[in-house]
């Protein structure tokens, strides 16, 4: 019987690693994480409960009561509507369609950067993926979360290519969005992922680098199975 194994997939915002990740763990019969959509969740989290400025700061003290402080958050993903789409519930609501607006967007990284948030997240994230089988995607689980993965992949693609996919996934969910203001926003994003104190993203020294920005998820998942065959994972 082959073992499982836990598939880390880290990199920059808009690389596709959701895409990615969801059609590998389908191949392979995994369960797939959407580590982002949690952080995503917090955020929602936070404006909702006016622990964000006008300037996207955060106040610390407030999340923090909100987060830990009042009783555990509830943070899950079930798997409903065609195709089985995985989709994010905060404290038994769907919050799909919230967590994946501009205004998110915009303070999303500012709450990651938050080293108790991540430390809520991490624990939750290690909670899931003890049993391994799974495939995690985000921007630390290689380096923090799941040092020890059997397979870590960095994704990246040129910053155009990256702000076109969120143009044109942000523009088919019915959201009125420029280009430009999403390029704008993948920059801050980058650097403030890239400069954080806590877990800051980076290329673990294992991880096999994926650049996507010509290639078609085809290709990827192509790539992906010669990188088992390599290796003399899962059965290939």
């Amino acid at each position: 019987m082959t073992s499982r194994i836990i598939i880390a997939i880290d990199g920059y915002s808009s690389t596709g690693k959701s895409t990615f990740a969801k059609a590998i763990a389908s191949v392979l019969g995994y369960v797939y994480i959407d580590t982002g959509a949690m952080y995503r969740a917090v955020a929602l989290l936070a404006l909702r409960g006016g622990c964000v400025s006008g300037d996207n700061a955060v106040d610390e003290t407030a999340l923090r009561r909100l987060l830990v402080g009042g009783g555990p958050v509830d943070i899950s993903f079930r798997t409903s509507g065609p195709g089985g789409r995985s989709e994010t519930w905060l404290d038994g609501e769907n919050v799909e369609k919230e967590i994946r607006t501009m205004e998110i967007s915009r303070i999303v990284s500012h709450v990651a950067a938050l080293p108790f948030v991540r430390g809520y997240v991490d624990r939750r994230l290690r909670e899931i993926g003890s049993g391994k089988g799974v495939v995690m995607d985000g921007r630390d689980i290689g380096t923090a979360v799941f040092p020890d993965a059997e397979i870590k992949i960095f994704m990246t693609a040129r910053p155009e290519v990256r702000a076109r996919r969120r143009y044109e996934e942000m523009s088919a969910r019915g959201h009125s969005v420029s280009y430009e203001e999403i390029l704008g926003n993948l920059s801050e994003r980058d650097y403030i992922d890239t400069h954080r104190e806590t877990a800051p993203l980076r290329m673990a020294g294992d991880a096999v680098l994926l650049d996507n920005s010509d290639m078609s998820i085809e290709d990827q998942i192509q790539w992906f199975k010669d990188l088992l065959k390599q290796r003399h994972l899962c059965g290939y």
